[in-house]
């Protein structure tokens, strides 16, 4: 039984290490520039227009307009996954937009989003009392990270059974109405 739960494990871990940024399509991972870092395009994104890149963060804000729904995300960093690392870091925010309807009531505020897209240039929007030069991507591609309830996860970690073998309780010489 350990040996496999073992391999499963081990075979899934693999499996994930070599899709690298499973949620998004070969293909735009493929096209995607892998050495075009956020922070580059923040800085200037007309120089970088029409190159495809995959982002992520989390929701701050969302909106449907006339051009679709637009998402205004604060940038963190990717796991090797594609998913937004839960860290205290960022780049700064972007805007990305969707050419379709997306429930705002489920891409809401404090969600993590990673999307795929081309980058369209820039936009200056207010943000608090400060004009903000968002950077604008056109998404292709949209993952949505499902949230993670906190009431669920146990008070501390559980090191039971498959990890200390199998429990004293559930032998018969112990319990023997068992």
């Amino acid at each position: 039984m350990k040996r496999r739960a073992f391999s499963s494990a081990f075979f899934l871990g693999l499996i994930l290490l070599v899709t690298g940024c499973a949620v998004m399509s070969k293909e735009l991972r493929r096209e995607a520039e892998k050495d075009l870092p956020f922070e580059d395009v923040f800085k200037d994104p007309d120089l970088h227009k029409g190159k495809v890149v995959i982002w992520g963060g989390m929701i701050v804000d969302s909106k449907n307009t006339r051009d679709g729904t637009l998402l205004e995300v604060l940038q963190k960093p990717l796991d090797m996954v594609g998913e937004p690392r839960d860290v205290d870091q960022s780049g700064g925010r972007f805007l990305a937009l969707y050419d379709g309807f997306l429930d705002v009531a489920i891409y809401t505020k404090g969600r993590e989003v990673t999307v795929g897209g081309l980058v369209q240039g820039k936009r200056v929007m207010p943000l608090g009392e400060i004009r903000y030069t968002y950077p604008v991507i056109m998404v292709k591609e949209i993952h949505l990270w499902p949230e993670l309830s906190k009431d669920r996860v146990p008070p501390y970690p559980y090191w039971g059974y498959p990890y200390w073998g199998y429990p004293w309780w559930h032998d018969p010489f112990w319990r023997p109405w068992y």
